[in-house]
């Protein structure tokens, strides 16, 4: 009898709008369009999880319904094939802390 393949999993970090996003895929290559890379098969937490990480929250509703990423080849920053999944992640460029994406204070208003 043989073992079931068991599927790879990468963990793509990539620059977006002055963040660096980290998420976990199921494949990752040159993509048809020239310049980009192709990220398809997303993979977030179960939806259901007692304990719910805001960011992850945050990245699974900005990429639902997306089948394939199509990045430039100069947003991404590094591709990992990994054993298993962890939180997909949003950092400050700068000091590659994590950003918590809380939503702003009632009545607060952003500074000029």
């Amino acid at each position: 009898m043989t073992k079931p393949k068991k599927e790879k999993l990468f963990r793509i970090a990539f620059l977006n709008h002055g963040k660096v996003y980290e998420l976990f895929c199921t494949d990752v290559c040159t993509s048809g369009l020239l310049g980009f890379v192709e990220a398809s098969g997303l993979e977030f937490g179960e939806k259901d999880s007692m304990v719910v990480d805001p960011t992850e929250e945050k990245l699974r509703d900005e990429f639902e319904g997306v089948e394939t990423l199509h990045l430039p080849h100069h947003s991404v920053l590094r591709v990992e094939e990994v054993r298993k999944k962890g939180q997909a992640v949003i950092r400050d460029r700068e000091s590659g802390e994590k950003v918590t994406p809380f939503p702003a204070q009632p009545g607060s208003r952003p500074r000029n």
